[in-house]
């Protein structure tokens, strides 16, 4: 395989688990915006309790994916934050919205009413920020950035203000809903109730995937031809059914409350959607102009960057690891229930 495949095989790696890490965490926000009833102060502690308080660590994968794009693919990186600027600023606002309200509100609000606002930062700042997330995702798949010897050649709404990229954005949208909920019915566990309310949540958010996802589908047909193209391939049916299993099992096993087996359903799915998309998208980082070949820097710095990232990964993901196993350990007393 050639190096710029490799490299751009580390993106898309990079970008999943972040979706199956950071995208459960923006859903959280959302469900956290969105709690209502009796129960909606269990709902809050028991979202607190996943999130927190490691949610920031996520980001250290959308950084990789940012670092690995400028060093590998400098055209590529200049073209895309030309082309992108608003939407990325508006990405980059709200996680730095999204995780200063998260601290200020479980850590300084003394009363009540701070922590509702801090609350409302929070969840609304979780709302937007996956949404513009799939918008810009689906704007450099989209075929409407055009770039002409390394300058961009389209206004800068160009691509992420079409309906196929805001599908991409209420996709985004709804599947990290749907992963944080089934996640949470896992760590809501011992309270019955609460997690009942994250299964119909889950229930709910999975079932509306599916009309999503086909809206996404139909606009590619216009909107991003290179995507439509590539899901109509023979790899796609295959690819389809596995994500289809997927996606019936974690409902199933909803319906069953057998939470931790649709637990690895719903990151099945998600992971196979990202792999299909990114095989879809292949061979090109912003098409229809700009490709992994032709936007790679030269050899001898591809083959470096490998190599560093295989030594950073010896590091990295038994320190990710670490992370995880000890502050989960901290937290793993129930939440505190309070009503608010």
């Amino acid at each position: 395989m050639p190096a710029e495949d490799l490299v751009g095989l580390v993106m898309l790696a990079a970008l999943v688990v972040y979706a199956l890490g950071g995208g459960a965490d923006y859903g959280g926000g959302v469900w956290d915006l969105l709690a209502t009833g009796p129960r909606a102060g269990r709902q809050r502690d028991v979202i607190e309790h996943a999130i927190g308080p490691i949610w920031e660590a996520n980001h250290v994968w959308l950084i990789l994916v940012v670092v690995v794009l400028f060093t590998g693919f400098p055209p590529a990186f200049a073209a895309a934050m030309t082309a992108l600027h608003i939407p990325v600023t508006l990405v980059l606002l709200g996680i730095v919205l999204r995780g200063s309200a998260f601290a200020f509100r479980k850590y300084d609000a003394a009363d009540d009413r701070l922590r509702r606002r801090w609350g409302t930062v929070f969840g609304v700042a979780s709302l937007a920020t996956p949404f513009f997330l799939g918008i810009t995702l689906g704007a450099l798949a989209s075929g409407e950035i055009r770039v002409e010897a390394g300058r961009v050649t389209t206004g800068f709404f160009a691509g992420w203000t079409s309906p196929f990229a805001l599908g991409c954005g209420l996709f985004a949208e709804a599947l990290f809903a749907f992963l944080a909920a089934v996640y949470l019915t896992v760590d809501a566990e011992g309270q019955p109730d609460v997690q009942d309310d994250f299964r119909r949540r889950a229930l709910g958010a999975g079932i509306a995937l599916a009309p999503i996802a086909a809206l996404v589908f139909v606009l590619a047909r216009d909107g991003a031809r290179e995507i439509f193209r590539g899901l109509t391939g023979w790899w796609a049916p295959p690819l389809l059914a596995a994500t289809s299993v997927c996606a019936v099992g974690a409902l199933a096993a909803l319906g069953a409350r057998r939470y931790r087996l649709a637990r690895v359903g719903a990151a099945g799915q998600v992971t196979l959607i990202l792999a299909g998309w990114g095989l879809a998208q292949y061979p090109y980082l912003i098409v229809p102009d700009v490709t992994l070949g032709g936007a790679a820097t030269d050899a001898s710095t591809l083959r470096m960057l490998l190599r560093v990232l295989a030594l950073g990964a010896v590091v990295l993901f038994p320190s990710f690891g670490y992370l995880f196993y000890v502050f989960r350990r901290e937290a793993g007393a129930a939440p505190t229930r309070r009503e608010r």
